[in-house]
């Protein structure tokens, strides 16, 4: 017998942990010969919400499962039941198994909607799939109300039992972490995407709108477990390792024996991305992260609003001030990259009150500042709050809220815009000198972001995929309206957010002409090649004209000459290494400098 375990993803980059736990956990516990011997089968497969149909299908057909199980998300929950209604038209003996938050909480609706699905487990999984699995192998020749039965036993299983009736068990106690075996033995699979890893589970907070805060214990995995493990990712030099842990910095111990341990064998290539409260960092955490490499943790930190009636509201647990001057210190270190998030349509927040937290979380300089919108989700307190809070919410996937008692939707729709601006404009880190200074064209940031969703709006620029040159020329024209008489500074600013991140092919129209300075920039390479007095790195050994084509040099209309050394980049913005080479001006300028001086203008 084979059981196939399906996942579908958002994305090719990104993978499953879920359904590699349920296999390892099945095989490293059960302890049937059918497993040893190979008699019964466990497959994994992944594929993407961009992926055809037919093609999962036809690839899920090609492995001949008797069972299979899809993992169910917000995001992929539409895809999935469109497969489940078509798979036993070619599979017709298949039983279909579903599991996953988006299935847990309404199990019973979903198998009395969904005639195709056999079984539901709910909650976390290990445990419950071992057993199925158990059941599969005991009752491979029974009959099939015997296996109902067995089935019917296991704690954390919806199905329907001899007579038709759905029946739901309670949900299972959650597993004891550290008897979960280590998911990537092999990465095979796992070249070009991220690796998600999972060093707790449960969360100590209670946010209204989270599943998390429904298991309000925190499981930690045994640390010694973890630090092997972490060793294991070191050794392959794996670009990125994504935390999943909901608060990961919850226990100290475990954070700073984490923390040293990568500080200490750092292979400088391997980031580690964690999700933690930044007002529960104490001096001693802070410290450590004060000495870590440039690149070597990045951080996410939930806000999701500043005003204190919403974080009351919604069961949320933060000491703002405390929070603050935390993202403030891991900003003075220069060296860890912050993400921090807010959710538009909480309660208690209206237009006036998200801009007001918009504004604040800006202002603590974070690298990304990610807007996001309340998404209601099934057996979330924030399901059971939306009467009262006036919740109006999308009744499919991903439940995104449309409008509450405090914002209406023609406001969730200029949030909308104003997301698409900052994503742009702001997340890229592609406009970073533009934007730092056009901030101060306007009272707030909001208002800029406002303002330029409100100019895509007006010139029908929304819903078209634009080039990266198109992107800086429509700001460039929305920056000639705004403040025409600062022009040429922004053309000049663009121009050097431009450089900073490739050696362009192409100009931009509103460029300054770099004709007059070709004689200088030949001559300084010249001198480069021989001394290498700024190209250090990498440029040894190559020709004058080699080096003009690898690096850049871009003249200001102030005359500034800066060069900008692609080999070299920032850890946390990626952006070039950049240096003012001198003041150099053309024959014209300087004729024209000379007049100024003649007739004082």
């Amino acid at each position: 017998m084979k059981f196939l375990l399906a996942a579908v993803n958002a994305k090719y980059i990104h993978s499953n942990p879920a359904i590699y736990s349920l296999k390892a956990y099945a095989r490293a516990h059960g302890k049937e010969q059918a497993l040893e011997d190979g008699s019964f089968q466990i497959e994994t497969g992944e594929y993407t919400i961009n992926n055809q149909p037919d093609e999962v299908l036809k690839d899920i057909y090609s492995r001949k499962p008797d069972a299979v199980g899809f993992s169910c998300y917000i995001w992929n929950i539409a895809f999935v039941l469109e497969l489940v209604r078509d798979l036993p038209k070619i599979l017709p003996h298949v039983e279909i198994w579903l599991g996953g938050p988006e299935v847990s909480y309404d199990a019973g609706r979903i198998l009395e909607q969904e005639p195709d699905v056999y079984g539901i487990m709910t909650g976390e999984g290990e445990e419950t799939f071992l057993k199925v699995v158990k059941v599969y192998i005991d009752k491979n020749q029974a009959h099939e109300e015997d296996k109902v039965s067995a089935l019917c036993a296991i704690d954390g299983v919806a199905l329907r039992n001899e007579a038709g009736s759905v029946i739901e068990t309670p949900l299972k106690t959650g597993v004891d972490m550290s008897t979960i075996p280590f998911l990537y033995e092999s990465l095979s699979g796992f070249e070009n995407r991220i690796v998600y890893y999972e060093s707790s589970r449960g969360c100590p907070f209670s946010c209204s709108y989270c599943l998390s805060s429904l298991d309000k214990s925190v499981r930690l995995r045994d640390t010694s477990l973890v630090l092997k493990e972490l060793d294991f990712f070191l050794e392959k030099r794996i670009p990125q390792v994504k935390f999943v842990d909901r608060t990961f910095n919850c226990s100290r111990k475990h954070t700073r024996e984490i923390w040293r341990h990568i500080m200490e064998h750092d292979n400088g290539v391997t980031n580690f991305h964690f999700e933690i409260s930044a007002d529960l960092l104490n001096e001693e955490e802070l410290e450590l992260m004060s000495q870590m490499r440039p690149g070597l943790i990045q951080l996410e930190i939930g806000v999701q609003s500043t005003n204190s009636r919403t974080i009351e509201e919604i069961r949320r647990k933060m000491d703002l001030t405390l929070l603050k001057n935390a993202v403030a210190r891991i900003n003075s270190f220069g060296n860890i990259h912050q993400h921090l998030d807010l959710i538009a349509g909480l309660p208690y927040e209206d237009y006036e009150s998200f801009r007001n937290s918009f504004n604040q979380v800006w202002e603590m300089k974070p690298e990304q500042l990610q807007l996001g919108f309340l998404k209601v989700l099934k057996g979330s307190y924030m399901a059971e709050m939306a009467e009262k809070y006036g919740l109006i919410f999308r009744q499919k996937p991903p439940y995104e809220v449309l409008s509450t008692r405090w914002l209406d939707y023609s406001e969730v729709l200029k949030l909308k815009a104003l997301e698409e601006m900052l994503e742009v404009y702001g997340n890229s880190g592609q406009f970073r000198l533009t934007i730092k200074e056009l901030c101060g064209e306007f009272e707030t940031p909001f208002d800029l972001f406002e303002a330029l969703a409100g100019y895509y709006e007006t010139r029908g620029l929304f819903g078209i995929s634009h080039s990266r040159m198109a992107r800086y020329e429509i700001l460039e024209q929305f920056i000639a309206i705004m403040v025409p008489d600062k022009l040429p500074k922004y053309r000049d600013l663009l121009v050097y957010d431009l450089y900073l991140r490739e050696n362009l092919k192409s100009r931009p129209s509103f460029s300054m002409d770099q004709e007059p300075f070709k004689e200088q920039v030949r001559a300084f390479f010249s001198e480069e090649a021989l001394s290498f007095c700024y190209l250090k790195n990498g440029y040894q050994g190559f020709e004058a004209r080699q080096l003009v084509k690898m690096a850049h040099i871009e003249v200001f209309r102030d005359g500034r000459a800066v060069l900008f050394d692609y080999k070299k980049r920032d850890p946390l913005s990626h952006n070039a290494a950049d240096y003012e080479i001198g003041i150099w001006r053309s024959e014209w300028q300087e004729k024209k400098q000379k007049q100024s001086r003649r007739t004082g203008y």
